[in-house]
C-alpha cells in the first residue's frame, strides 16, 4: 500500500518564500561581484597612473604696503604662483584655491579665493592674488620684529595656499582631496617698499 502525502498550504507558502529568498541572494551577489569588480578595475588603473602631487613655485612678491599703527597692521602684498602638473596621463581640476601671507606664524594678510580652474597634462598655469590686510591685530613681538627686519631690508615670509583638487584619468574623476602648499620666501626690499627681490622654496602636501 502506497502512502499519500498531502502538503498544506502553509508548507508551500514556506516553499516559495524560501526560493524568493535564494532569488534575492543571488541578485546581491551579482550586484556585489560586479560592483567589486569595478572597484578593483578603478584602483587598478589608480595604481598604475599613480598621480604625482601638483607643484607650485614662487615667482615674484611685490610688497606695497606693511605699516602699523599701534598694534595694528595695514598691508598689502602680490604675488604671482606658478603651478605646474608634471603628470602625463593625469589632468586635475582644481576646485577651490585661497592663499594668504603669514609672518611668523602670524597671519599678516586676508585670505585671497582664486577661481577654480582646470590644468591638463603637464600644463603650466600662472596665478595672481592681492593680498591685503586691513587693521588687523597683530602680537606686540612682531611689531618689533618685522619693524627690525624692515629696517635691515629683509623679510622672511610664508606664502600659503590651501584648497581641494580632483584628479581626472581618462574618463573617471576622482573625489576631491585637499592640498596645502606653502612657500618659504626671503624678500629683500627698499626703504620706500615696492617691487621687490626674492628667494623662495614650495613644497606641496596632499
Amino acid at each position: 500500500m502506497s502512502q499519500i502525502i498531502i502538503k498544506s498550504p502553509k508548507h508551500c507558502a514556506t516553499k516559495q518564500v524560501l526560493r524568493i529568498e535564494r532569488n534575492y541572494k543571488k541578485i546581491f551577489f551579482a550586484f556585489s561581484a560586479l560592483f567589486t569588480t569595478i572597484l578593483l578595475f578603478i584602483l587598478v588603473i589608480y595604481f598604475i597612473l599613480r598621480p604625482t602631487k601638483p607643484q607650485f613655485s614662487l615667482k615674484e612678491v611685490d610688497i606695497y604696503q606693511l605699516n602699523f599703527s599701534g598694534p595694528i597692521l595695514n598691508s598689502s602684498i602680490q604675488l604671482t604662483l606658478l603651478s605646474k602638473n608634471p603628470n602625463q596621463k593625469v589632468s586635475i581640476y582644481y576646485d577651490e584655491l585661497l592663499v594668504y601671507a603669514t609672518y611668523k606664524t602670524q597671519q599678516i594678510t586676508s585670505h585671497s579665493f582664486l577661481p577654480p580652474f582646470y590644468q591638463g597634462q603637464q600644463e603650466t598655469n600662472l596665478l595672481s592674488a592681492s593680498l591685503v590686510g586691513n587693521g588687523l591685530p597683530v602680537a606686540p613681538l612682531i611689531v618689533y620684529e618685522m619693524g627690525h627686519d624692515q629696517i635691515d631690508g629683509r623679510l622672511v615670509l610664508n606664502l600659503k595656499g590651501n584648497g581641494k583638487l580632483r584628479w581626472k584619468i581618462g574618463t573617471w574623476v576622482s573625489g576631491r582631496y585637499r592640498f596645502n602648499v606653502n612657500c618659504v620666501s626671503i624678500v629683500a626690499f627698499g626703504i620706500g617698499i615696492g617691487p621687490s627681490k626674492m628667494t623662495a622654496q614650495c613644497s606641496t602636501t596632499i
